[in-house]
């Protein structure tokens, strides 16, 4: 009897854990194949620590053999171009694969809300790479400032555009950082400028109030300041334009406001908002019994608000656990479950000690709350490689 074809498209959060439960659940009895553009997994949670320079980009990234066994786990390095669903084929840059079993976890791509210039002149690629080159960026702005023969402040103006949860863990670990590479590079403090711009009314859109205000006013207290209620029109070369029409002249802009679906959910035709799949309780995409979608592609209404869950790692990790139960129960004739995301806490790193978070009823502060993020975080290497990958990969909670 021919061995059906699982294949898993994206090596995030969902996609690994999908492909660590499915090698124990249905090892030899499939083929399963794993499709990812580079031979590591990284950890999209961490990333705004190195894209501020305070961790090591190696830190956050995992070489895939070393966590999969592959010896179960066909794993492909190759882009995808194009999902042929009436054909049951995966088109990538270099070669085709035939499915029975589809997982699409292809992560996201920087949400522009069709403002201009971002993709020219902002930094909006939060991935291993991207987050180099701000770091690199920002050091190079600083070690050039002194060497200029005029002053030129936009040098160390800092924008960052949204007070979502990225934006926030990003500033605050520059403004962590701020007095060290000021005094590194000979630079007064108060000749740096950083700046959190949001369209919405409030930071952290959707957080405890209480908990906004203390992240707020820790970051003020360390030079930052929010424009809240500023949506930005326009990202230039020398700045970004106000849809007050105000300028503010950096010479970096970081563009943080959220994401959407990977664009290849749209190319292939599937019907989608904003790159994502409104999916079926069991996770499959709607009319499709073979094809399911997890992760940052994957759109989940929260009934109780009538808005959809926030695209997290958390909820990823979840939604891979019902994915690889849902094709064992195909593969053996069995019924499927539905999906309930249980949200076990969110945690907002502040930069150093310091961070906010919400675990069950109880809001956290401070050191207390840097503890809890880093738990979490130790939570998934654990739920995916046990206590090993733990000790080799972890941060030290304390």
């Amino acid at each position: 009897m021919k061995k059906p074809n699982i294949v898993l498209l994206g090596a995030g959060y969902g996609g690994m854990i999908t492909a660590a439960r499915l090698s124990k659940k249905v090892g030899h009895d499939a083929n399963i194949t794993l499709v990812n553009k580079h031979d590591y997994h990284y950890q999209t949670t961490w990333l705004h620590e190195p894209a501020a320079g305070t961790l090591s980009a190696d830190r956050t990234r995992m070489p895939i053999d070393s966590v999969l066994d592959l010896n179960k786990i066909n794993f492909v390095k190759d882009e995808v171009v194009e999902i042929k669903r009436e054909e049951k084929k995966v088109v990538l840059k270099q070669g085709e694969l035939e499915y029975d079993y589809l997982v699409v976890g292809l992560g996201s791509e920087a949400e522009t809300f069709g403002v201009p210039g971002v993709h020219e002149y902002a930094y909006c690629k939060w991935t291993v790479n991207g987050v180099r080159e701000v770091k690199e960026h920002i050091e190079y702005q600083f070690a050039k400032y002194n060497n200029l023969s005029e002053t030129k402040d936009e040098l160390l103006t800092f924008i960052v555009a949204g007070a979502g949860f990225t934006g926030i863990e990003f500033i605050g670990e520059l403004s962590e950082r701020v007095p060290e590479l000021c005094k590194t590079y000979d630079i007064p403090q108060e000749k740096v400028k950083m700046y959190v711009i949001e369209a919405a009314p409030t930071a952290l859109p959707g957080f405890d109030p209480e908990l906004v205000e203390y992240a707020m006013n820790l970051l003020e207290s360390r030079g930052v300041e929010f424009k809240i209620n500023c949506p930005i029109k326009e990202v230039t070369e020398s700045g970004v334009i106000l849809a007050s029409g105000d300028e503010i002249k950096a010479e970096t802009v970081v563009w943080a406001t959220g994401v959407r679906g990977s664009s290849i959910i749209e190319k292939s035709g599937f019907e989608a908002m904003r790159g994502r799949i409104k999916v079926e309780p069991d996770l499959r995409a709607p009319g499709h019994e073979d094809v399911f979608v997890i992760g940052d592609c994957a759109l989940i209404i929260n009934e109780e608000i009538n808005r959809p869950y926030p695209p997290t790692a958390q909820i990823a990790m979840q939604m891979a656990e019902t994915c690889a139960n849902n094709i064992k129960a195909l593969m053996d004739g069995g019924s499927l479950q539905s999906f309930t995301p249980e949200i076990k806490g969110t945690v907002a790193s502040l930069g150093g000690k310091e961070a906010i978070g919400v675990v069950g009823s109880k809001k956290l502060f401070g050191s207390t709350a840097n503890f809890m993020k880093k738990m979490i975080d130790n939570r998934y290497l654990f739920l995916l490689g046990g206590p090993g990958l733990v000790l080799k990969r972890g941060k030290n909670p304390m």
